[in-house]
């Protein structure tokens, strides 16, 4: 059975720096898809970063150049580095999995089978 735990959510001023981490039981992320989404009250889920099956990834145009998606040697955990973080990142934030590729739809919620319980990011002006 798989299970995904976020962990390092917190509050931090405009400018500043988390790092989220996602373990992972009974998964893989180097041979699998897995991917980082967000979400604020009202609205649907976003995508913010995959790594792919390949270990290419994938960001969300808002996020580029400031957040990075990695994963660790053993690959069962998944981390989004975010830096320069504005008022706009506050969400809570999801890892999600699926076994075999994402490809060019990753930002897609319904194709992800596994997520964890999602983690509060938020970010003062």
């Amino acid at each position: 059975q798989v299970q995904l735990v976020e962990f390092g959510g917190g509050s931090v001023q405009a400018g500043g720096s988390l790092k989220l981490s996602c373990t992972a039981s009974g998964y893989t992320f180097r041979r699998d898809c897995g991917a980082w989404f967000r979400q604020t009250p009202g609205k649907a889920l976003e995508a913010v970063a995959a790594v792919h099956s390949n270990g290419s990834t994938t960001y969300t145009n808002s996020v580029k150049g400031r957040f990075t998606i990695s994963q660790d040697n053993a690959e069962t955990t998944l981390y989004l580095q975010m830096n320069s973080l504005e008022p706009d990142d506050t969400a809570i934030y999801y890892c999600a999995a699926v076994f075999g590729s994402c490809g060019s739809t990753w930002y897609i919620p319904g194709q992800y089978r596994y997520w964890g319980q999602g983690t509060q990011v938020t970010v003062s002006s």
